[in-house]
């Protein structure tokens, strides 16, 4: 136990004090090579251009971190091929703007890459290629829920940061210190890298970020033994990533009523809704304890401190009041 210990003290400060040290490297490079997201007056609404590359800025000190503490095995290193997979996908899109389908095609390949490393549901009671297809489009699920929630200063790094810190809470509970110090690891980076993507951000994780990041997410919950728990622990990572799914699916309802192609960029995130009516900071902290309640309620239903019927009316009163925060014209505060 002492020497997991060290290495995850080790983690934390290796991975944190790397990120200090990389992120105004990064933010120099992408002001030299003219790497920014420049405002277009329709989704991106900030004042001024600001540098990309915030995705290379958190995963240099993953990998990094990884290479010196943690036990690497097959499954790992499948992992860190999908995610830098994603990595390269979003970097070229950052650099020159992918079409959708080049863009869905570079996250297929690297959901190839995870199911060969063993990602996906062990549920006996489905078929193998019942559980392969859940799985596949689970993981292209939470590659776009991160992607399109990435719309807003800090927003997809906070909701990184809560769900992977719920996970984390999970794995240490359910004894598995091993994944723990793979979450802390992921971790780290991203709560420094907050500091500097805070809003006003002087640095924005562009596709290369947000799209590594939900590969990290979307991969992570299938590493848990949920069966050996019970059906129902695979609702856990469902509710921890309940936001960054509620933006997929509100998109596509309100893109397909508008007669827009779902796949196609729009004004309709849930975060430009509420930037009508408050500050940014202020959805920034809505949207940071809407997604601590989620895994608050998912980590209790998971170690059954709370039954499956009252797990449904919390749930339905979490988007009673999600919904009507989001299309209400009233400010409140």
């Amino acid at each position: 136990m002492e020497f997991i210990l060290v290495r995850y003290l080790f983690c934390i400060v290796f991975s944190s004090l790397l990120t200090f040290y990389l992120v105004p490297m990064f933010i120099n490079a992408a002001f030299r090579f003219n790497i920014l997201d420049i405002p277009d007056g329709k989704i991106k609404n900030h004042k001024k251009a600001t540098p990309y590359l915030g995705g290379l800025a958190i995963y240099v000190p993953l990998i990094a971190t990884l290479a010196i503490a943690y036990p690497f095995e097959n499954k790992i290193l499948w992992l860190l091929l999908g995610s830098t997979f994603l990595l390269f996908v979003g970097l070229v899109d950052d650099l020159k703007c992918l079409k959708p389908y080049q863009k869905l095609f570079g996250q297929f390949i690297a959901v190839v890459c995870f199911l060969k490393g063993g990602f996906s549901l062990k549920a006996n009671f489905f078929s193998d290629f019942f559980n392969i297809f859940a799985s596949g489009f689970w993981m292209l699920l939470i590659i776009n829920a991160f992607n399109l929630v990435d719309v807003m200063d800090g927003l997809a790094s906070v909701l990184a940061i809560i769900a992977s810190l719920s996970f984390f809470i999970i794995a240490i509970l359910l004894g598995q210190y091993s994944l723990g110090l793979l979450l802390l690891t992921f971790t780290m980076p991203l709560i420094v890298f907050l500091f500097y993507n805070r809003p006003p951000a002087k640095i924005y994780l562009g596709d290369t970020g947000s799209l590594y990041i939900g590969g990290f997410m979307a991969a992570i919950p299938l590493l848990f033994p949920w069966s050996s728990i019970s059906f129902e622990g695979y609702y856990a990572p469902i509710i921890i990533l309940g936001i960054p799914i509620l933006e997929v699916a509100t998109l596509v309802v309100i893109r397909t009523y508008k007669g827009i192609p779902f796949f196609r960029g729009s004004p309709h995130h849930f975060s430009i809704y509420l930037k009508k009516k408050w500050s940014v900071l202020k959805v920034l902290i809505f949207s940071a304890i809407m997604s601590i309640i989620l895994s608050l309620i998912a980590i209790l239903f998971l170690f059954t401190f709370i039954s499956f019927i009252y797990l449904i009316i919390f749930l339905l009163i979490f988007l009673a009041f999600w919904f009507y925060f989001i299309f209400s014209k009233k400010t409140y505060f």
